[in-house]
């Protein structure tokens, strides 16, 4: 495993293990770290030796938020500067796993705070360890939500649940969070890395560019009106029709095998 300050990167089987590594502050995102995860998945989705992703979090939590103490004492803002760190920060990491062309995994092995549950959240699947919060911490330091809370949240879960957890930051167990939508699975603490390295097994023997416009399709669908949708989902089926598995899962098919995806 290799990794610079706060941040691990694993990659084996065709898959990058990204673990947030600041373990004494619940893996709390500083600058440095966020745009390491940022470098890390951009590097993703341009090497074709990597076909899956997973994120996870060091000790006890996964990721508790942006660290507030530096902003805390950094004086009075600029008139701008807000809006602008978090364009440059919070979102341009929520976007760079919306927009990594590999599938994303989360593994949520304890507390994902604030910014740290919408990473999670903004992932394709969503493992959590039965140890796993999930808090919209931002009404209890009297915070807007950012990072694309108010984006994903009704998207998941409808407006009323979203407003909910919003308004008032309570803690939402796994199991809670399952039943709402914004898990996949709950998984006993001592098997969610066990899980995590098993789904993405799988996707890294997936067709990995008809995965990437899948979820291109599914992330826009929910912006767009039906014929907008349908279009793109033919013109995403053209452009998949030129890759070598498209054509190796229609020859498996019809010889009745097995398909041999290269991800390409």
């Amino acid at each position: 495993m290799t990794g610079v300050t706060g941040v691990l990167q694993e990659i084996g089987g065709q898959v990058s293990h990204i673990t947030l590594n600041r373990p004494e502050a619940l893996n709390a995102l500083t600058a440095q770290l966020r745009d390491q995860v940022i470098g890390l998945l951009s590097d993703a989705s341009a090497d074709p030796d990597v076909r899956a992703v997973v994120i996870t979090g060091s000790g006890r939590g996964f990721c508790a938020g942006a660290d507030l103490r530096k902003a805390s004492t950094a004086g009075e803002p600029v008139a701008g500067d807000v809006a602008r760190t978090i364009r440059l920060g919070a979102q341009r990491l929520i976007a760079a796993v919306l927009d990594c062309e590999k599938p994303v995994i989360a593994a949520v092995n304890g507390t994902a705070a604030g910014l740290g549950a919408h990473l999670a959240f903004a992932c394709d699947l969503v493992l959590a360890a039965e140890s796993a919060r999930f808090i919209e911490v931002f009404v209890r330091r009297g915070l807007v939500p950012d990072g694309g809370g108010a984006y994903l949240l009704p998207r998941i879960v409808g407006p009323h649940r979203a407003k909910e957890l919003m308004f008032f930051g309570d803690a939402l167990s796994a199991p809670d969070a399952a039943g709402l939508g914004l898990v996949n699975r709950v998984v006993p603490d001592a098997e969610l890395d066990k899980t995590a390295r098993e789904w993405a097994a799988r996707l890294a023997t997936g067709p990995t560019r008809a995965l990437a416009l899948t979820k291109q399709l599914v992330n826009a669908s929910l912006d767009t009106d039906r014929a907008t949708a349908f279009a793109a989902e033919a013109a995403a089926q053209e452009i998949n029709m030129t890759t070598a598995d498209a054509r190796e899962g229609v020859r498996s098919f019809v010889e009745r095998r097995s398909p041999e995806y290269g991800g390409r």
